[in-house]
């Protein structure tokens, strides 16, 4: 059987393209897991080897497949390391927009490479992508057989560490600030009155969105709140929230209480202790 496709090159690249659009418009579609599948474990390897060895009589279509596959993987893995010694760290776009940059780049020197060579030296698809032949010794079978089997567990393996990745741990963190921003300083003495000004803010880290509410109470008597605050995951809210104590008396405690919607209960708790003068 032969496949009309070239070299492939345009195909892969239209289909890189495709996933770089899914990842910034679509985020948590499945299409992002099918596509990126191949973007990891093959279209690095099969663009350098295809830059390397151009010519269709150089190696043979199994090796070119094994080497496409493990030179996929030893690219991916060296990205991932140098990205780590980058301000952007590894992150999914960080590592799209690297592999695809470096899929792109080997793809013009192929296509350069391959532009350079008479029609029937270069390799191509539709000449060379047959179904293997099923001949040779046992030892050639059984290793073809090996081959296979070991390429397709791999891909197996990827998909169902992606399709069941553990939620990291789920928190809220939940702060006050004096109004210069810093974590000291607070607020000690108020005269009778006087409002008294933190910052107080808020990052998500409940690996999904969620809905707070924020009350001030002061000696347990509510004084100010602030909410609803529909925040995204890994999103951050901060707000200048003010209490005005109306009692005389030292070591009043004045409480900042985080509700998640849907509790009664509170999830988190701060407080400050103030003296409140005449």
């Amino acid at each position: 059987m032969k496949i009309r496709i070239g070299s492939g090159l345009v195909p892969q690249n239209l289909l890189v393209l495709l996933l770089i659009v899914i990842i910034i418009f679509a985020p948590s579609n499945v299409l992002r897991i099918i596509l990126g599948l191949p973007l990891i474990l093959f279209f690095p390897g099969y663009t350098l080897v295809l830059a390397l060895f151009p010519m269709k009589e150089q190696i043979g279509n199994m090796e070119r497949i094994a080497l496409s596959f493990g030179m996929s993987i030893a690219t991916v893995l060296l990205i991932g390391l140098i990205l780590n010694y980058t301000p952007w760290g590894i992150t999914i776009e960080s590592t799209l927009y690297s592999a695809a940059s470096f899929i792109f780049l080997l793809s013009f020197i192929a296509w350069l490479r391959l532009s350079r060579l008479v029609e029937h030296e270069r390799f191509n698809l539709e000449s060379q992508m047959k179904l293997p032949s099923w001949r040779g010794s046992i030892w050639d079978k059984a290793l073809s057989v090996v081959l296979i089997v070991a390429i397709f567990g791999a891909i197996g393996t990827f998909g169902y560490v992606l399709a069941t990745q553990k939620v990291g741990e789920r928190f809220t963190e939940f702060y006050i600030l004096n109004i210069e921003g810093e974590a000291t300083d607070y607020p000690k003495e108020l005269s009778v009155g006087e409002e008294g000004k933190v910052i107080v803010g808020i990052i998500n880290h409940e690996q999904e969105a969620a809905t707070y509410r924020i009350e001030v109470a002061i000696n347990g008597v509510k004084d100010n709140e602030s909410g609803p605050i529909f925040l995204e995951n890994d999103a951050k809210w901060e707000m200048v929230m003010g209490f005005t104590p109306n009692i005389v008396g030292d070591n009043q405690k004045v409480e900042f209480l985080l509700y998640k919607e849907g509790q009664t209960e509170v999830y988190q708790s701060l407080h400050l202790w103030i003296d409140i003068l005449e």
